[in-house]
């Protein structure tokens, strides 16, 4: 009977524990400089990026929702490329993707083959997807070892999705829906980033902000 009641007990703790992780708020972040508060939010699991976008993005990305407030009536210039994501796990640093980068024709697949070099690039025979050449997202290991010009590093392949034949991925519509809107405003402004990073903790990431006159640097902060 005692066993029994332990058992019971035992259930009932690891039960109150699930909820709880279940109630971690997602971590927040906020920061400013003379021209703009930006305040956001950190989804770093693909299991919140799905409760999000719909899709994990195959594990291989950590979406961030930031809102951009203009101060003082000033009308900013919001660009995508003025935002980095750095982790002090390894010190990879990351701008955000575009959407056509992700789910467009123009992005790069890149699948491990299990050749010489192989074994260093994922735990997983899953997709790991890149950017344009040329860009700022230009072909990469997300995760820390890059992926030159060349194309896909020894032990991977890569196929870059393009021509009439491919059909249109539907995550591009959602991706371009929600993301952050690169415009000039004076009037708060709110979307999502999405940056080629992943397992990754809370506590190792930093957002920064570097326009071209004042930087902010944010850490994330998670309640439960």
């Amino acid at each position: 009977m005692l066993i029994r009641v332990a058992g019971i007990a035992l259930a009932l703790v690891c039960a109150g524990t699930a909820r709880n992780n279940d109630n971690i708020k997602p971590a927040e972040t906020r920061g400013e400089n003379e021209s703009v508060v930006i305040t956001a939010t950190l989804y770093a699991k693909p299991e919140a990026v799905k409760e999000v976008l719909g899709s994990d993005l195959g594990g291989h990305y950590i979406v961030v929702a930031v809102e951009v407030t203009p101060r003082f009536g000033k009308e900013v210039a919001i660009n995508r490329d003025d935002f980095v994501l750095k982790t002090d796990k390894d010190g990879e640093r990351s701008g955000p993707f575009a959407p056509s980068q992700i789910a467009g024709r123009g992005a790069m697949v890149i699948r491990q083959t299990g050749g010489a070099g192989g074994s260093g690039m994922h735990d997983n025979d899953g997709p790991i997807i890149g950017g344009l050449p040329g860009t700022m997202g230009q072909p990469r290991r997300v995760g820390g070892n890059g992926v030159g010009d060349a194309g896909a590093p020894e032990g991977a392949e890569a196929k870059t999705r393009t021509g009439a034949h491919e059909q249109e991925d539907p995550m591009l519509a959602v991706l371009k829906k929600k993301e952050l809107p690169e415009t000039k405003t004076d009037k708060p402004v709110s979307g999502l980033l999405y940056f080629p990073m992943e397992k990754q903790k809370v506590k190792d990431l930093e957002l920064r902000y570097n326009p071209s006159d004042d930087k902010i640097t944010m850490r994330f902060r998670q309640e439960k």
